[in-house]
């Protein structure tokens, strides 16, 4: 076989074995029948093997994608809606990389939907195998719940207990028995007797997020009782007590409600439209000015 041009490879008439026509050959397609160890040939110089390929460092790298991955899908399922940005952030990786680990799973057949504008979501009823737990993931749980056990509303305890019950059933079974010794080797201190003074913090969170008006017989700090509706938007806790946001359709304006200090709750079949608010709008709103008058 002579080389003609660097372009291709023929054989000459004379050589040809059916006499009417050249034989063409890509480069292409004779370096593809070369052992890859030759193909690094250099006009002038003699053929030298490419350099092995370090696998061991490719692994190396492979692992943190993996995990990131694994992180990514458990995201994905955790929240309705997922953005790109927020799993950049999370990863310290860039966009480009998150829209490949996206092409990535969904490749593997996970069925991962995008809205436009707004980010990533798992399709709805897609069931994914169980979450395996860390040793410290499976001991933060333990501790929530302990910790969560000595607020002061019924139903949050209960469903916090009955969730932490669920979540046991899938660790492994070492893990289980030292979930037993932690959760009696962990103590928090305050309401010592376990004092109950409410039990509809689940009833309240279930208004906030479905946006539905609450009326509810309130019995004041200064002993003073009245009958609101309201329209519930946050909840938070401060010295051990939860305080209930809402906009009172009495004072029409944000207030405050203490919820031990609800007697009676009744949601109506009637919903509201959310308010133009944030948590930190309201501190700075109508917390701040009361601290520093």
């Amino acid at each position: 076989m002579l080389v003609s041009s660097p372009t291709c490879f023929e054989c000459p008439h004379q050589h040809d074995q059916f006499n009417s026509h050249n034989i063409v050959i890509s480069p292409k397609l004779f370096l593809s029948s070369v052992p890859d160890t030759f193909r690094n040939v250099i006009p002038g110089e003699s053929m030298r093997p490419l350099p092995q390929m370090d696998h061991s460092k490719m692994e190396e790298k492979e692992k943190p994608r993996l995990s990131r991955l694994t992180a990514i899908i458990t995201q994905l399922q955790s929240k309705r809606i997922v953005t790109a940005k927020y799993l950049a952030e999370k990863h310290n990786v860039s966009l480009r990389t998150i829209y490949r680990d996206i092409r990535t799973l969904e490749k593997s057949g996970i069925p991962i939907l995008t809205e436009e504008g707004k980010g990533y979501s798992i399709m709805e009823g897609y069931h994914l195998p169980p979450v395996v737990f860390t040793e410290d993931e499976a001991n933060a749980l333990i501790t929530v719940e302990q910790l969560a056990v000595k607020n002061k509303d019924l139903s949050l305890s209960d469903n916090v207990s009955s969730a932490i019950e669920k979540i046991k059933a899938i660790l492994r079974y070492s893990q289980k028995g030292n979930a037993d010794l932690l959760a009696d080797r962990v103590y928090f201190g305050g309401n010592n007797n376990d004092e109950k003074t409410s039990n509809n913090l689940m009833q309240i969170q279930s208004a906030i997020i479905h946006f539905r008006v609450l009326d509810i017989e309130y019995h004041s700090s200064q002993k003073k009782h009245t009958t609101r509706s309201i329209e519930p938007f946050a909840i938070y806790s401060i010295n051990g007590n939860f305080l209930l946001i809402a906009f009172c359709r009495l004072r029409k304006d944000f207030r405050a409600f203490r919820i031990d200090f609800i007697e009676t709750l009744t949601p109506r079949d009637e919903t509201f439209t959310p308010h133009n608010m944030t948590l930190q709008k309201y501190f700075e709103d109508y917390v701040k000015p009361r601290e520093h008058p």
